[in-house]
């Protein structure tokens, strides 16, 4: 593990330029790359706020069902800007990488493939005014016809250029059961820190003529992408079954539990805010001061594992009463980062690093500040830093890693022979570390 320097003095002061307090404007820096299609969770507009997809009737659930069943993806998204658009959708069939597949349309959708979305309201009794869009998969103008890895894309003006935001989400056909368990590592050095993931997968539904090829396992801790685990072969081939018992290459550091704050009601502070002003039209939410953590006890928290529920205590639509609040992040650091940045990450930045989660450095008060719109709920986050060149975040200098940590996992299990056209998901397994041992 790559560990970052930390400068303890001051210099170089023609960087004192980048220590900007809360009171820089909003537009001085362009958020939003709407000029190229990403196969990812991205939002290209700056209107577009809190994106959420989950399978439907669970806000905090996965977004994954099941291939031919009753179960349905929900994306749901907010405009705060006044006036209704003319919001289009069509999906695209991905392999595991996220990569376009190598199939037409009419391969996988069973429907219309550009659809409107209809499903729109008005927020209610809210100081910022936003228009809420829903949108359910599959629904009576489109179903889906095969498994696999898939994008919404939404557009504006019936134009697929004209991009607004892509949402991933994922169909399982659930043809290879797979076993699995979360340990303490077999390597000593790791064993406080980090969890080990053994697993098997038990085939009975087909022949896998060359299963180090055919199949590929995708790990993720949290639904985060960022630090997955790819490229497993099984160490063992028994029958039906290929057994992934690793001690080094399925490990996860731990990390901590997840921070949390409650903006639920902008009446009353709930222990983790510091006040709360108004300032016409936005609430503006202080949080405590946040402190590094890596050598401190671990401590049990019943978090929700880095995502956040939108909810509002005083009214009973939460998806249009639950208004917009500024929130401060406060990280004291005694200097900067050196050749990295640190970033607030959770589903509270759609698990990616731009500059609405990434923090600057204050040098007056020798503190990570950050603001953020958010709207009314409460949020799971950590810290992480993200070293330059680097695509994987480390938590550990700032959050810890403790064995003990509750997290879940996702096991990704894709089948493709050589006479496929696309990656099947042939099955995935959610564990958590508590439960799972």
């Amino acid at each position: 593990m790559k560990h970052i320097t930390i400068i303890y003095f001051f210099f170089f002061f023609n960087n004192w330029i980048f220590a900007r307090n809360y009171s820089m404007p909003p537009d001085t820096i362009n958020y939003y790359d709407n000029k190229h299609l990403r196969y990812e969770n991205y939002v290209y507009k700056e209107n577009i706020k809190t994106v959420l997809i989950y399978r439907n009737g669970w806000e905090l659930s996965y977004p994954i069902i099941k291939l031919k069943s009753d179960d349905k993806i929900k994306l749901s998204f907010d405009d705060i800007e006044s006036q209704t658009k003319n919001y289009s959708y069509t999906l695209i069939h991905c392999n595991s990488d996220w990569q376009p597949s190598d199939i037409m349309p009419t391969d996988y959708i069973d429907g219309f493939i550009e659809n409107q979305i209809t499903d729109y309201k008005y927020s209610f009794n809210t100081m910022v005014k936003y228009i809420h869009y829903n949108l359910v998969i599959p629904n009576d103008n489109l179903n889906l016809k095969i498994s696999g890895n898939y994008i919404i894309k939404v557009y504006d003006n019936f134009d697929q250029d004209d991009l607004v935001l892509t949402s991933r989400f994922s169909i399982e056909e659930s043809s290879i059961a797979i076993n699995a368990q979360i340990k303490q590592p077999t390597i000593f050095d790791y064993r406080k820190s980090h969890q080990e993931i053994d697993f098997t997968l038990i085939n009975n539904s087909r022949t896998i003529a060359n299963p180090f090829n055919d199949i590929k396992v995708i790990i993720s801790q949290n639904n985060r992408e960022d630090n997955e685990i790819k490229g497993l072969k099984p160490l063992f081939i028994k029958d039906n079954q290929l057994i992934y018992n690793y001690d080094f290459e399925n490990l996860f550091p731990a990390g901590n539990e997840f921070r949390h704050f409650d903006i639920k009601s902008v009446r009353f502070m709930s222990d983790r805010v510091k006040n709360i002003e108004y300032t016409a039209p936005y609430y503006n939410v202080e949080l405590f001061p946040d402190e590094p953590r890596p050598f401190k006890i671990y401590y049990y928290d019943n978090d929700i594992n880095g995502k956040y529920l939108v909810k509002v205590q005083e009214g009973n639509d939460s998806e249009i009463e639950s208004d917009y609040v500024y929130v401060y992040f406060n990280l004291p650091f005694e200097a900067p980062v050196v050749k990295g940045n640190i970033y607030v990450l959770g589903e509270i930045s759609y698990w990616n690093f731009s500059n609405e989660n990434k923090m600057i450095y204050n040098y007056e008060k020798k503190c990570y500040q950050l603001k953020m719109l958010l709207k009314q709920g409460y949020y799971n986050y950590e810290y992480v830093i993200l070293s330059d060149g680097n695509k994987v975040a480390d938590g550990s200098i700032i959050e810890g890693n403790h064995f003990e940590t509750e997290n879940d996992y996702l096991i990704y299990v894709y089948y493709k022979d050589i006479q496929s056209r696309y990656e099947k998901l042939s099955g995935v397994k959610i564990i958590n570390s508590l439960i799972n041992k």
